[in-house]
């Protein structure tokens, strides 16, 4: 085994300014994933069946097919559909929040159906309005109860955003990528890249807990 990590030293400041571009894409996807998943999840559980049929269609399409075939056909596929190339970044959070909203839907969906229905009766009888029920009411402790999920989700979406390096994102895979290009030492870069992931991933999960811990206090 020939690894000489002191070739890769001088890249390294290059291979971390990718890490606000991971952030990003990260950040702006969980807020769409995260809002279109209520809305998803509301027209799941909703008693107008039609409504029930497209929410369940859009996670099929969405957990049926691989994420990097969505992103390669909103990035790829654009000028040919839409006429216009869609700029790389705003593909990769397109791709990733709507993919994200599929798998929360489920998530969300369960921790509402998870709420005692005695409050959304007690609620209804009160002639509090539906969408004052579920904003005020039962959407607080559906999250509280799925955090942990929530959560776990945040982590896949950012140990998946390493995937926008096909379509030439500058995140921190891309940049670990080129460095081993340039020193012709692949290894190296990609096992330093692969160090970033692991911290970011043990930093979220960190905050989870104690975000965790401190709704458990309130309650």
């Amino acid at each position: 085994m020939n690894l000489e990590f002191e070739r890769i030293m001088p890249s390294l400041p290059y291979i971390l300014e990718g890490i606000p571009t991971t952030l990003k894409v990260v950040a702006v996807a969980a807020v769409i994933g995260f809002v279109l998943g209520i809305l998803l999840s509301i027209l799941k559980i909703s008693r107008i069946k039609p409504l029930n049929w497209i929410a369940d269609f859009y996670t099929s399409i969405f957990r049926g097919t691989p994420l990097v075939l969505q992103l390669m056909l909103i990035y790829f596929g654009s000028p040919q559909i839409l006429g216009i190339q869609i700029e790389a970044f705003q593909a990769a959070f397109l791709a990733f929040g709507l993919n994200s909203a599929a798998y929360i839907s489920e998530i969300i969906r369960g921790g509402i159906l998870a709420v005692d229905k005695g409050q959304r009766e007690a609620a209804l009888a009160l002639g509090v309005p539906y969408s004052g029920m579920m904003l005020n009411i039962i959407l607080p402790q559906a999250i509280k109860n799925i955090l942990p999920s929530l959560v776990n989700e945040l982590i896949s979406l950012t140990k998946e955003s390493a995937v926008v390096t096909i379509i030439g994102l500058g995140d921190i895979m891309r940049r670990a990528y080129i460095v081993g290009g340039e020193t012709y030492k692949f290894f190296e870069p990609i096992l330093f890249a692969g160090l970033i992931y692991y911290v970011m991933v043990m930093i979220l999960t960190i905050l989870g807990k104690v975000i965790e811990r401190r709704m458990r206090r309130s309650d």
